[in-house]
């Protein structure tokens, strides 16, 4: 086309006053607007913007890696579909593997029950509703046998959550390989191995910190020198999202976290080209698109910023690989087909961000573990985004955009700030110690809450665009028989303690209780009580001889909920109204004892719903994590409270609420009501109305709407005394 010998307009100034003009607005500054992480975002982005910074002309496979670790990323081979997955029995998870990799799964990613993570066999007292929920039991090398039969493990690469528990579990792959006819040499994948952020968040520890990170230290140490081609960490952000922390925090904390890691390894005597280019990384991924995408682009600039200071020799140790998961916090129970597109949105954030591996959620998780039905959808989606689409055909396709280039430097530098915050602090063990990382992801947890049950954050189905009957489910959930799991592994259990020579097992454990003692590999004494068929809970508890179990203080914070609630309809003041209107009545406020039941210790809800509740004029009390029902019953009756509220995010409510009601009854304490939140399904309220809950809250349910309804179960129950 002929030059017609005009320009184009290009200056900022111009459009500024058009934009004003077309919105109807005075101020400029209305076209700002500020992220939860005190990113200043503009409606438009210029030249301007990017001119001071010098990452934005790199190039991906070289440093500083911000375009990608590798110089073709997907365009010579799309990322690794890697479904998060295990539940009930070996035998069970395996049958899902194995169809799963016939459908076109390229790795294994193992989920455990929380039995396994926090160290106990499936025949102790106080896991009793948790075996084979949200993940699969694993008691010895026998399960581990079983759930990778049919599986060549020379071939498939494996990624294992496990933090907590992480030795045992560790050694009986490596012995269940063995027994397969596997050196460990030819073992490819991960151990997430990441305790850090369990002090923080999800909480699956065992021990305190500081023999958490001996443990960290020798198993780097031992993968290093034993099994070259497999990760010893996967450094986890996704956990510091799901428990409500921004991207400025979950990338911080996430990279100070491998900074300790790193520094522990280097204390082992391990020279940092040894092992940090087998370090991965794990991101969350939620419904801020762009945000995410620059997330993973900081990610690895930081990364490589950090390592730097370490002076390798060899430019992959300053590389960070990434494995990503789609946010589970994000998917809703009400309107629930709508969490395939959050999905699917979610998993194009992640690959333009530049993962090399994702599992993306099944549209069914806010009420249960995914059915085979989902989980096909879910893996579907990314084959479809690989197959069917031209994503795959270019590099950082955000590369070189204004926006995109400015999110990613303003995000990184809000992260670093943080990390110089810890650091300046004594490091990343130090700074959990004081409590700060973990009240800070609290804090932008309840924000976040606040500004949902406000309506000031939209999410589709819950506080706008409600369908008329409430999209009650309409597929099929799946649900574990726990007490056919429970059995099953017990008669495991027994049989292995029979068969095996009790005189090799009491040798092996002494040999560890020593070398726990002293400065000897833990790893290499795991394996080979692991070969002699010791269980994961005699060597979890025979550790824990040496190092003592880690009990987490419980801290409560005060009006971050009410500062960010911006409803229009009032309803948080008129719970307080609500609240201050039963003190003058009976003389007290409304008390109530939040509690974790179980080994479930995700506490996002629990301390979202304790602030959200103090805010609206409750007294509130806060139950410590792993609690049995008869220990929570304790504390309630000893607390005169007039509600016990139990938070389930792991599937064993059925179990374990009516053991709670049946405690609270034994103890003459009926007027005390039960009510249960958290991640319940619909074919469960009847059962738990029936064996003694009050009121059931799913996900969704606003704070002051609860606050309400509470006030009035108890203003009922004492009309009937």
């Amino acid at each position: 086309m002929a030059n017609s010998g005009k320009t184009f307009e290009t200056n900022p100034k111009k459009w500024q006053a058009l934009a004003q003009k077309e919105l109807r607005i005075d101020s400029p500054d209305l076209l700002k607007s500020m992220t939860p992480e005190g990113i200043e975002i503009k409606t438009l982005y210029t030249a301007d913007d990017v001119k001071d910074l010098d990452q934005s002309h790199t190039l991906p496979g070289f440093p500083p890696y911000m375009r990608g670790p590798k110089a073709t990323m997907y365009t010579g081979r799309p990322w690794t579909i890697r479904q998060y997955a295990g539940f009930s029995t070996a035998e069970e998870s395996n049958q899902f593997y194995r169809a799963n990799l016939a459908a076109g799964q390229k790795g294994l990613s193992v989920a455990f029950d929380l039995a396994t993570h926090r160290g106990y066999d499936s025949d102790h007292p106080r896991v009793i509703g948790d075996v084979g929920k949200a993940g699969v039991a694993i008691d010895s090398v026998e399960d581990m046998k079983i759930l990778f039969g049919g599986i060549p493990l020379d071939e498939m690469s494996v990624s294992m959550t496990m933090n907590g528990a992480v030795l045992p579990i560790l050694a009986s792959y490596v012995v269940a390989a063995e027994e397969q006819g596997v050196d460990q040499t030819a073992l490819s994948g991960t151990i997430q191995n990441d305790i850090l952020k369990e002090y923080m968040v999800r909480n699956t520890y065992i021990y305190p910190p500081d023999p958490s990170m001996r443990i960290v230290g020798d198993i780097l140490a031992y993968t290093s020198k034993n099994m070259p081609k497999f990760n010893g960490i996967s450094i986890s952000g996704y956990h510091i999202q799901e428990a409500g922390g921004d991207s400025a925090l979950e990338l911080a904390f996430t990279m100070a976290d491998g900074v300790e890691y790193v520094r522990a390894a280097i204390d082992r005597g391990l020279n940092i080209d040894d092992f940090a280019p087998r370090l991965s990384f794990f991101f969350g991924i939620g419904m801020n698109f762009y945000m995410e995408i620059a997330k993973l682009r900081a990610a690895r600039l930081l990364w490589h910023k950090l390592l730097t200071v370490f002076n390798p020799k060899d430019e992959k140790s300053t590389v960070l690989r990434t494995h990503c998961q789609t946010s589970g916090y994000s998917l809703t129970e009400q309107d629930p087909y709508n969490n395939v597109i959050r999905t699917t949105i979610e998993a194009l954030a992640a690959v333009f961000g530049g993962t090399q591996s994702l599992h993306t959620n099944s549209f069914d998780e806010a009420i249960s573990l995914p059915s085979e039905s989902s989980a096909r959808i879910a893996r579907n989606t990314q084959l479809i985004i690989q197959h069917e689409t031209d994503i795959t055909k270019t590099v950082d396709p955000f590369g070189g955009s204004y926006f995109m280039e400015k999110l990613t430097a303003d995000l990184a530098n809000k992260a670093m700030a943080i990390i110089d915050d810890i650091e300046k602090a004594g490091g990343m063990v130090k700074a959990i110690a004081s409590g700060m990382p973990k009240m800070r992801i609290e804090q932008s947890a309840a924000r976040k809450q606040a500004r949902i049950d406000s309506g000031v954050d939209v999410i589709v189905g819950v506080n706008k665009y409600q369908t008329a009957d409430g999209s009650k489910q309409s597929f099929d959930v799946l649900e574990i028989d726990n007490q056919k799991v429970i059995e099953q592994q017990i008669s495991r259990l027994k049989s292995i303690k029979k068969s095996r020579d009790n005189s090799k097992v009491i040798q092996a454990l002494a040999s560890l209780k020593a070398a726990a003692k002293s400065n000897g590999n833990l790893m290499e004494e795991c394996i080979k009580a692991m070969r002699v068929r010791c269980t994961v809970g005699e060597v979890s508890e025979t550790l824990a001889e040496v190092f003592g179990r880690y009990t987490a203080q419980i801290r409560t914070f005060n009006a971050v909920y009410a500062a960010e609630y911006k409803g229009k309809d009032n309803m948080l003041e008129k719970a307080r109204q609500a609240a201050i209107g039963f003190e003058k009545k009976h003389g007290r406020r409304p008390r109530i004892l939040v509690c974790k039941l179980g080994q479930d210790g995700h506490d996002r809800g629990s301390k979202v719903i304790a602030t959200g509740l103090s805010d609206a004029g409750y007294d509130v009390d806060i139950g410590p994590l792993f609690q049995t029902p008869e220990e929570a019953a304790k504390q309630a009756i000893e607390n005169d409270v007039h509600v016990l509220g139990v938070s389930s995010q792991a599937a064993a409510h059925k179990t374990l609420v009516p053991k709670l009601r049946q405690a609270l009854d034994a103890a003459g304490a009926k007027d005390i009501l039960l009510i249960v939140g958290g991640i319940i399904p619909q074919n469960d309220f009847d059962f738990l109305y029936k064996n003694g809950a009050a009121a059931i809250f799913g996900p969704g349910t606003q704070i002051p709407e609860s606050a309400l309804t509470i006030i009035s179960l108890i203003e009922k129950a004492m009309d009937k005394k």
